[in-house]
Order: C-alpha cells, then sequence, then structure tokens
C-alpha cells in the first residue's frame, strides 16, 4: 500500500480504513488534516498544549466512530468533531476549575473568566446561528473559516466562483442579522 496511501481521497482511505481495517489509511488521514484540526483548536484554546490534547482527541473520536461517518466531506466531518471536543473541554475545564485548568484559576481574575465566558457563549450562539443557514452558505462560510480561498472553496463544493462568492456574501449577511437580532434580545 506504501505508495498508493497518498494518492487515494479521503473517501477512499476511509472506506479501506473501515472495510479493511487498513491502519496505514488513517494515519494518512491524520497526517493530511493533522494541522488543519491543530489550527481551528489552537484558534479556540489560546495554550498550545490544550490545543494539542483536543487535536489528539479529534481524531481518537474519529477513530472510534469512523463507522459513523456516512460520506461526503470528511474534513469538515473531522472539522465538527474538533468543535465538539473544543467546547466539550472548554465545558469541562470551566465546570470544574481545580482539575480542570488549575494556572487559569490561579493568575486570571474574576473579569477575565466573565469575559471568557461571554466569548465562548458568543461562538457557541454563532455556530448555533451558522446552522440555521442554507447548507450552501454554510458549507461556504465553513470553508472560508478553515482559511480556503473562493478558487478552494469552489473545488471542494462543485459550485461556480460566482456561487460561492454569493452565498458567502448572503450567508455573512444573515449571519450579521442573526447575530443582532440575538444579541439585542440579551440585553
Amino acid at each position: 500500500m506504501g505508495s498508493r496511501a497518498p494518492t487515494l481521497t479521503d473517501e477512499e482511505c476511509v472506506r479501506s480504513f473501515r472495510e479493511a481495517g487498513d491502519n496505514k489509511c488513517f494515519a494518512e488521514l491524520f497526517e493530511r488534516h493533522r494541522k488543519k484540526v491543530f489550527f481551528a483548536c489552537q484558534r479556540f484554546f489560546s495554550d498550545t498544549s490544550r490545543a494539542e490534547d483536543a487535536t489528539q482527541e479529534t481524531f481518537l473520536r474519529a477513530y472510534r466512530r469512523i463507522q459513523t461517518f456516512q460520506g461526503g466531506d470528511f474534513v469538515g466531518w473531522l472539522m465538527r468533531i474538533a468543535r465538539n471536543v473544543c467546547i466539550d473541554e472548554w465545558r469541562r475545564s470551566s465546570l470544574d476549575p481545580v482539575t480542570g485548568s488549575s494556572e487559569l484559576t490561579e493568575t486570571a481574575t474574576p473579569t477575565t473568566l466573565d469575559s471568557s465566558f461571554d466569548v465562548r457563549e458568543r461562538v457557541e450562539r454563532i455556530w448555533q446561528e451558522m446552522n440555521a443557514l442554507s447548507p450552501e452558505q454554510r458549507r461556504c462560510l465553513e470553508l472560508k473559516i478553515e482559511g480556503c480561498t473562493y478558487e478552494e472553496t469552489a473545488a471542494r463544493t462543485g459550485f461556480s466562483i460566482e456561487a460561492v462568492k454569493s452565498y458567502l456574501q448572503n450567508g455573512r449577511r444573515m449571519l450579521w442579522k442573526r447575530m443582532e437580532e440575538a444579541l439585542s434580545e440579551s440585553k
């Protein structure tokens, strides 16, 4: 398999791993996507070691739950796992500061913790509002958040570049409108 692995698509690697138990294919998926997952986790946590832990947990969950992957966009599925891992880890550490993150509780002031909670709460709200967008708008926005260009987004979704720009513009506008409404309701 050695020389073949790099030419397999993500879906082919997943299929080979699920059907034949080929760990080399999962290792290939890890190598392809670990940096992207790490950087996404690092945006959530400013602490590199927490981002590394979240990255590792993401791939462990993917490994355990690969049978639930129903095809399509593997990276999107993996990034949803990463987002959930980060949220779970943040909740765990915020609920139990003694065992979660003692460094944070020793050095942070209550205002910092409150503002950190507000930021996390708003991030969760943004993801909720993004899920309410059309699938096309949501997918284009997710790829933009991951750092994809218009061309890369078009290639990954099959949309034309003009359609990608339109979905992004309309998705941003709708998300902005929904967030303004949500923020005015919370005041």
